[in-house]
């Protein structure tokens, strides 16, 4: 745990602001800044503490009462000798017992508030060693143990310059979402949010943002083409039915929208039919400009799709067994798809001269996640096709395609 430095104070900023035209030591003298109004405050609060402890208080005890009693005993008796109710003798002897209790009490009170005074002096000066010593030193431990002091202070150029932290992107997130909450038809805080949801691996936000932002301006093919890939994103690279139609729609809108374009080549390869996605993506790439950021990975997915195109025909599942996977676990599909690919293995190994297989056996191993075995199907390939310049430069051009992370 990380203790922040507090805000800076108003004397503070005062000096900030006062030194804020300084050149060379700036940020050095503003920190020394800092340090001598914190000490200042410090001294301040000391100060309010010590104020009420240094001021005497007049004690008011119970000695004075008991003297002003025995006071007015002795003028009774003064009374009553005058008045004739109490006799000469008699008069002397209770004037002699009222003075005798009277010292007395006098004696013990005085002892007592001596030591109730001590006592109290005592601790203001504790108290007063606390609000000096303690306080300060206590604060300061407990910011070396809590705190960060070894941070180095960073300029705002360097802030700025510094990627931003994922924390603070959060917090900018909920507040933008807070905002959109009691302004739910602000199509600018939908279209900040939508492409951070998709930094921060939250596609299903994503899209939902982006159907927001359609809802309140209108469908477009820009508009379209950002919720469908928000869609293919949350659904692990799947261009499912509902995507393709939003690509189609996107299509129609604006025949130039290259996203919607390329995702139909997509969803056209994982629909088994190559021949249709190479078809969208070579239409698209000859209309791609020489230096579009987009060409490399275009080339790579027709890399892929001219390798599957030259496949001869292969025993697939039939309708049924695609009906029964349906209906299966994950486990068990996932069961069904690796024997599928080890009988692909074992008879290649059984006819290894069909490069057709290979380069399907690397795909397989690929789309599995196992990436090795996918580099050691085109190696197994590489030996066998050694003297044969076409098939080299099919399976160097699949190797490329298939490499993770490009």
């Amino acid at each position: 745990m990380r203790v922040a430095p507090c805000g800076p104070t108003p004397l503070a900023a005062f000096l900030l602001f006062a030194l804020e035209p300084l050149e060379g030591n700036r940020y050095a003298m503003i920190s020394a800044a800092l340090f001598i109004a914190f000490i200042i405050m410090t001294v301040f609060a000391v100060l309010l503490v010590l104020w009420p402890l240094s001021r005497a208080r007049t004690l008011h005890s119970e000695r004075e009462a008991d003297l002003a009693v025995y006071r007015d005993q002795l003028a009774e008796i003064e009374r009553d000798k005058e008045s004739g109710r109490l006799a000469l003798a008699e008069a002397e002897a209770a004037r002699a017992e009222v003075a005798r209790r009277l010292i007395a009490a006098d004696t013990a009170k005085g002892q007592a508030e001596v030591s109730e005074a001590k006592g109290a002096l005592f601790r203001r000066r504790a108290a007063a060693v606390v609000a000096l010593f303690v306080v300060p030193l206590m604060g300061v431990g407990v910011y070396v143990v809590l705190g960060a002091p070894h941070v180095p202070g960073a300029p705002l150029a360097e802030r700025l310059a510094a990627p931003p932290d994922r924390d603070d992107i959060a917090i900018m997130v909920r507040k933008v979402e807070d905002h959109l909450q009691q302004n739910p038809d602000d199509a600018q805080g939908y279209a900040l949010l939508a492409p951070i949801y998709l930094r921060l691996q939250r596609p299903e936000d994503a899209g939902k943002a982006y159907a927001q932002i359609i809802r309140i301006l209108g469908p477009s093919g820009e508009r379209l083409s950002a919720m469908g890939e928000a869609m293919v994103a949350a659904n692990s690279g799947i261009v499912s039915n509902e995507a393709t139609r939003i690509f189609r729609e996107a299509v129609k809108m604006d025949p130039q929208e290259v996203r919607a374009q390329y995702f139909l080549g997509v969803a056209a390869e994982q629909d088994g039919r190559p021949a249709d996605a190479l078809e969208i993506w070579s239409v698209l790439e000859k209309s791609a400009a020489a230096d579009a950021p987009y060409l490399p990975m275009l080339r790579r997915a027709m890399v892929r799709a001219q390798a599957a195109q030259g496949t001869p025909a292969t025993p697939g599942p039939s309708a049924e067994d695609v009906a029964n996977a349906a209906q299966m676990s994950n486990d068990d599909r996932s069961a069904m798809i690796q024997g599928m690919v080890s009988r692909l293995e074992d008879r290649l190994n059984d006819e290894p001269n069909d490069l057709d297989g290979w380069l399907r056996l690397a795909r397989a191993f690929t789309v599995m996640g196992e990436n090795e075995r996918a580099k050691g199907a085109l190696e197994k390939a590489r030996t066998i096709f050694a003297q044969e310049p076409q098939a080299l430069a099919r399976i160097q051009d699949a190797a490329q395609a298939l490499a993770p992370g490009e």
